[in-house]
C-alpha cells in the first residue's frame, strides 16, 4: 500500500517569474548542448525501465571478465566494442563542410581568449553590427577579462537589440526587469521578451511564457503560455520541460496527445538534472501518475535527487527506506536521510517520532552515516 507522503508531490509552480539564475546564462551563440546527467551504477541487478522503456540510474549488472591469451600477471586485452556488440557499425555519414562566414570574436570567446574577442567585436560593435554588440555586453556583463561595467553592458545590450539580435533583446529585458521599477520599463522589458521569443530566444520562451502566468493566474494564463513553454521545451529549457509536464497533467481538456507525453516531459527535465523535475518523476512512478507504476525507477530517481541535495527528496527517501518502497528496509539509512533533510532545514514530524523510536546506537550510526556523506569519506 502506498503511503499518504507519496500522494502529494512538492513541486515548483511554473507560475513564479524566473529571469535570473540559471536561464539568464550565456547566450545562444555561446551555449553547447546541455547533457544529461551521467548514468551511475547502483545495486546490482537488472536495470530498472521506466514504462517508455528508458533504462534508469543505476541496477547496471556486473559483466564477467573478457577471457584472454595473456597471462594473468600482464595487461589484459579485453575484447572491441564490435565484438561485444557482434555486428560492425555503419559508416558515419560525409561530413558537409561549412559554408557559412566564420565568426572569429565568437570563436575566440568559445575558446576562453575573452581579451581577443572584445578586440575583434568591439570594432563591429561600434558601427552597428548587432551580433558583435551583445558578445561586447556579454563580456562587460560577466567581467570576462575585463572589469565588469554593467552600466556599459547595459547601453551595448540596448543597441543589439534596437538592431535587431534575438539575445541582445532578451538580456536587455532581463536587465531592464532586475534594475528598473517602472512601469514604463517593465512593458518595454515584456514587449521585448516577447519579441525575442517570437524570434526563437529559447529562454525568451520560457521567461515570457512565465511572464503570461504571472499576469493572468490560473488556467487562462497557462493556457496562453502554453505555446511559449512547448517552443522553448523543444529548444532543450528543462525549466520548460517540467512546466510543461505539469500543465499537461493538471490543465483539464487539453488534446490527449498532449497528455500522454506529460511523463516524457518530465523524464527529460529529470534526464537535464533538474532535481525537482527528478523528485516529482521519483513519485509519479511510485504512485503511477500519468503511467505504470515502477517503484524500482521510482526509488533511484528520488534517490538521485536527494543525492542532489534537493532537502525533500532526501525526506521522501527516508520515507521509501522506512516502508520498503522499491528498496530494502534500512533504518539507518532512512534516519541518515532525515538528519540531512532536517539539517537542511526541514523537519518532518513524522520522521522525527521514528527517529526517536530507534536505539542509541542505531541513532550514533545514522549520525555517522551522514557525517561521511556530507564530508564524502
Amino acid at each position: 500500500m502506498i503511503r499518504a507522503f507519496l500522494l502529494q508531490a512538492c513541486r515548483i509552480a511554473p507560475v513564479a517569474l524566473l529571469v535570473t539564475g540559471v536561464l539568464v546564462a550565456a547566450p545562444a551563440w555561446a551555449q553547447t548542448a546541455k547533457k544529461g546527467p551521467a548514468v551511475t551504477a547502483g545495486d546490482k541487478g537488472a536495470p530498472a525501465k521506466d514504462p517508455a522503456g528508458v533504462t534508469q540510474p543505476g541496477g547496471a549488472e556486473e559483466k564477467p571478465e573478457a577471457k584472454t591469451d595473456k597471462p594473468a600477471d600482464g595487461p589484459s586485452g579485453g575484447i572491441s566494442v564490435l565484438e561485444r556488440m557482434g555486428a560492425e557499425l555503419p559508416a558515419l555519414p560525409e561530413e558537409k563542410p561549412f559554408t557559412g562566414k566564420i565568426d572569429e570574436a565568437y570563436g575566440a570567446f568559445q575558446r576562453g581568449r575573452y581579451l581577443t574577442a572584445m578586440e575583434l567585436a568591439l570594432p563591429r560593435a561600434q558601427l552597428g553590427d548587432a551580433a558583435a554588440q551583445t558578445l561586447v555586453a556579454e563580456i562587460l556583463d560577466r567581467g570576462l577579462g575585463v572589469k565588469r561595467n554593467r552600466e556599459q553592458a547595459m547601453f551595448w545590450y540596448e543597441q543589439a537589440a534596437n538592431g535587431g539580435d534575438p539575445t541582445g533583446m532578451f538580456k536587455y529585458a532581463v536587465l531592464l526587469m532586475e534594475r528598473s521599477r517602472s512601469k514604463e520599463d517593465r512593458r518595454k522589458a515584456d514587449e521585448l521578451m516577447k519579441k525575442a521569443a517570437d524570434l526563437g530566444n529559447a529562454s525568451a520562451q520560457f521567461n515570457y511564457a512565465q511572464v503570461l502566468v504571472a499576469d493572468s493566474p490560473g488556467e487562462k494564463g497557462l493556457r496562453e503560455a502554453l505555446p511559449y513553454y512547448e517552443k522553448s521545451a523543444e529548444q532543450g529549457i528543462a525549466d520548460a520541460q517540467y512546466a510543461l509536464s505539469q500543465i499537461y497533467i493538471n490543465v483539464k481538456d487539453l488534446p490527449e496527445e498532449k497528455t500522454k507525453r506529460a511523463r516524457e516531459w518530465l523524464l527529460r527535465a529529470a534526464r537535464a538534472g533538474y532535481d525537482t523535475a527528478q523528485l516529482d518523476l521519483g513519485m509519479w512512478l511510485v504512485n503511477g501518475t500519468a503511467g505504470e507504476r515502477d517503484y524500482d525507477a521510482g526509488f533511484k530517481w528520488i534517490k538521485r535527487a536527494a543525492e542532489g541535495g534537493n532537502p525533500v527528496a532526501q525526506s521522501k527517501l527516508a520515507q521509501l527506506y522506512i516502508h520498503a518502497i522499491g528498496t530494502k528496509q534500512d533504518p539507518v539509512e532512512a534516519a541518515k536521510w532525515f538528519v540531512l533533510a532536517r539539517r537542511a532545514g526541514l523537519n518532518d514530524p513524522s520522521l522525527e517520532d521514528f527517529y526517536l523510536g530507534l536505539s542509541d546506537e542505531q541513532q550514533k550510526a545514522a549520525i555517522s552515516a551522514a557525517n561521511k556523506y556530507r564530508t564524502g569519506s
